[in-house]
């Protein structure tokens, strides 16, 4: 098998065709044979004299490249680095690094001669900058292709010259949109921004490129390059625009990040500085800022989880071995609630046949209209969306179950009504059948005691709303089998949800910890904190909503019934926390959140804007304590039980590894991305230091902080949670 990335073929005409195919992937991606070759055919072209030109282009069907190779990016990351001792810091070798590739594009738009970007499909982050680094690029005529530069959205930003040639080509304004938003833009968008010249059939996109290439053999220069270039809508200090541009970038970049974000700001840094220079000088620049923003933590925990760990989860990693393809064709869907009407939308739109059940026909009805209505505001093509529809049978009668090959429930959450339904099904479809349950809290094993055969008794646990939240969390049962794992995670890759895998408790893993920044909050408010403290603070270390507000989405009702029902299994066992007070204060009267328009906070009648309840602190803590917490001590709070809970799910067995537990934390309830996730910020802080804190906590706050027996143990020892799961591995 050869290792060339890149072919070679010289036409009669003297353009030489540079195809890139790496061998043995789907997708061209960015390799160290790329950078070989390409540089080899730099070299052919700049001495060469029957060489008149090139054309850049795809030998995969798939498009153009998806950029880096970020699996193989360990290296930057000083995982797999060579030790070599030349006298170089550590940040000049890291520089030197991660400018060769930005060298590499350099050369090839300096060269001398022509060359013609042929692109048939997506071109992503380095895929772009590959193409931004030829003097003419034809794309494909076809609005679902996407070109961007997504890096930011896993904690990079463009390192290959993105953030110097996008804004030359289109405007340091609308390049920073897509540069800090990590938006892609279609092939006729990027032809009005003037990022690519032309537009063909994909068929013709080589020979479109190569009439280029043979018609101008003098346009082997970039517009940068010559001496009059005038940079789209002006640069410079002294320019009104952009500096107007850089005054508003940075408040929006710091509202939407709230600092904690290192690539935006690197953007940011390396335009506004790499805008005003020559471009040699510019990439250098951009290599500067990349460099710095590698060397953090923070890009290597991201690119792990959001990328390397979701692609791993998303192909099965955790799917039993030696178990047959298990392909869902029917389901029966009980409950057409707003989880189950949720449930029934993806599995339809996925080509899944849905029996979707309920007590009565109005609310199985009301469930089939929330796809119609979604499908609707989506503009979908009527005929098409009557075909997801078509697929949807809402009914009352069990006996419509009968074929489903997979049933999910997800009706209230009491464990008599769940028996009742789960027996009322079996008596149907059969035990053999493997049942899922959408409980958020309920433990699974002692819920398959209503189906006669527990190994095929499984939880499938979605988060709110279905159609948008991308986690879905099976929950292995004590007396859960292989099978039904393997039909679990089949099913959440028919319906492209990335899925975790965790073995049972109360509240599973993502319930059970997300509640503890909940109810840490509440525990702030009950000893007189300010709430707008709590809310912004929640916000600000990296959390989607505050921790009152989002109790308020969930409901206050459910959360005292949750609660109620908790006290009730465990008995004398129970240990009450400081949230529970509140909560039942709030309940008491009547303030069940946002769907009674009353909660922790009002919200006006006619959809006005919400606020906090004027009367909530006076309420539930007689007051608004005298001497407030500092912002720093409220973030740690919320922060550290959380993490101290993900450690004892850790600890106990819940989840068997720290992916696992950072893809459910980020993904599930939306646990700062910026962090990789609990286990990688606890690895990254020191486990000792987390202990440090969490003793200090525990003796200022009660035992809900007491760090679990596993992370002493680390600390003495040194350990981190992903050493500990790559030792596992290599066992």
């Amino acid at each position: 098998m050869t290792d060339t990335a890149i072919r070679s073929e010289l036409d009669a005409d003297g353009i030489l065709t540079l195809t890139i195919d790496v061998p043995g992937l789907s997708m061209n991606v960015i390799t160290p044979e790329v950078s070989r070759d390409l540089a080899a055919a730099i070299v052919r072209l700049k001495t060469d004299d029957a060489v008149k030109g090139a054309v850049l282009t795809s030998g995969k069907p798939s498009g153009f490249m998806a950029g880096a190779d970020l699996k193989g990016m360990g290296a930057l990351f000083g995982t797999n680095a060579p030790v070599v001792d030349d006298g170089k810091s550590k940040m000049a070798k890291l520089f030197d690094a991660v400018f060769g590739l930005n060298r590499l594009l350099r050369d090839l738009e300096t060269c001398g001669k022509p060359v013609a970007a042929a692109v048939n499909g997506l071109a992503l982050g380095g895929g772009l900058e590959f193409m931004l680094a030829c003097h003419y690029r034809v794309v494909a005529d076809n609005p679902k292709i996407v070109l961007g530069l997504p890096e930011v959205l896993v904690g990079l930003f463009p390192g290959a010259g993105g953030t110097q040639r996008l804004p030359r080509l289109m405007g340091v304004q609308p390049a920073l949109m897509y540069l800090l938003q990590g938006k892609n833009m279609s092939p006729q968008e990027a032809l009005g921004f003037g990022v690519v010249q032309e537009l063909a059939p994909v068929a013709d996109v080589v020979t479109r490129a190569k009439a280029w290439v043979k018609a101008n053999p003098t346009k082997g220069v970039q517009p940068w390059d010559e001496k009059n270039f005038k940079f789209p809508g002006g640069v410079g200090m002294f320019n009104p625009a952009f500096a107007q541009t850089f005054m508003a970038g940075t408040a929006m970049t710091a509202k939407t990040t709230n600092h904690n974000m290192n690539a935006p700001i690197a953007i940011l840094s390396a335009v506004y500085e790499g805008t005003q220079l020559p471009m040699d000088t510019a990439i250098r620049v951009e290599s500067k800022y990349f460099a710095k923003v590698v060397a953090d933590p923070q890009a290597g925990n991201m690119i792990r989880s959001l990328f390397v760990s979701k692609q791993a989860a998303e192909k099965g990693a955790r799917r039993p071995k030696n178990v047959p393809p298990m392909p869902t064709k029917k389901i029966g869907m009980l409950g057409a609630g707003l989880m189950g009407a949720g449930i029934a939308m993806v599995s339809a739109q996925a080509g899944i046949e849905v029996v979707l059940l309920d007590r009565d026909q109005a609310a199985a009805d009301k469930g089939k209209q929330y796809t119609a209505d979604r499908l609707a505001k989506k503009r979908m093509d009527p005929a098409k969306a009557q075909v997801i529809l078509d697929r949807i049978h809402a009914t009352t009668d069990y006996a419509d179950l009968k074929g489903c090959d997979l049933i999910i429930e997800a009706v209230f959450e009491t464990r008599e009504i769940k028996s009742g339904v789960t027996k009322a099904t079996e008596a149907v479809v059969g035990a053999d059948t493997i049942f899922g349950s959408n409980t958020s809290t309920l433990p699974i094993t002692g819920l398959a005691e209503a189906w006669s055969k527990p190994e095929n008794f499984i939880g499938i646990h979605f988060f709110s709303p279905v159609e948008k939240m991308p986690l879905v969390e099976i929950i292995v049962g004590k007396k859960t089998g292989p099978a039904a794992i393997a039909k679990a995670l089949d099913y959440v890759s028919a319906i492209r949800k990335t899925p975790i895998v965790v073995n049972d408790s109360r509240g599973f893993y993502t319930s059970r910890c997300f509640g503890t920044y909940v109810q840490e909050g509440l525990a702030l408010l009950g000893e007189g904190t300010t709430p707008a403290l709590i809310e912004n603070l929640g916000k600000q270390m990296g959390m989607p909503v505050g921790p009152l507000a989002v109790n308020d989405e969930v409901g206050l009702d459910l959360s005292y019934k949750v609660g109620q029902q908790t006290k009730a299994d465990l008995g004398a066992a129970y240990k009450p926390g400081p949230a529970d007070g509140v909560i039942e204060k709030m309940n008491e009267l009547g303030r069940y959140g946002r769907k009674n328009a009353k909660g922790f906070y009002v919200y006006p009648e006619g959809g006005g804007k919400k606020f906090i309840w004027p009367e909530l602190v006076a309420t539930v803590a007689g007051g608004a304590a005298e001497v407030q917490p500092t912002p720093d001590a409220v973030k740690e709070r919320l922060l550290y039980r959380q993490l101290v809970e993900c450690a004892r799910c850790f600890a106990e067995g819940v989840l068997e590894t720290p992916e696992d537990g950072d893809l459910g934390a980020i993904f599930g309830w939306g646990f700062a991305p910026f962090t990789g996730g609990p286990f990688s910020h606890m690895d990254t802080v020191g486990i000792a230091n987390v202990v440090a804190v969490l003793d200090r906590l525990a003796q200022a706050h009660g035992e809900r902080f007491s760090p679990p027996q596993l992370l002493r143990d680390m600390a003495a020892a040194g350990e981190t949670f992903y050493g500990r799961a790559a030792q596992k591995k290599a066992a």
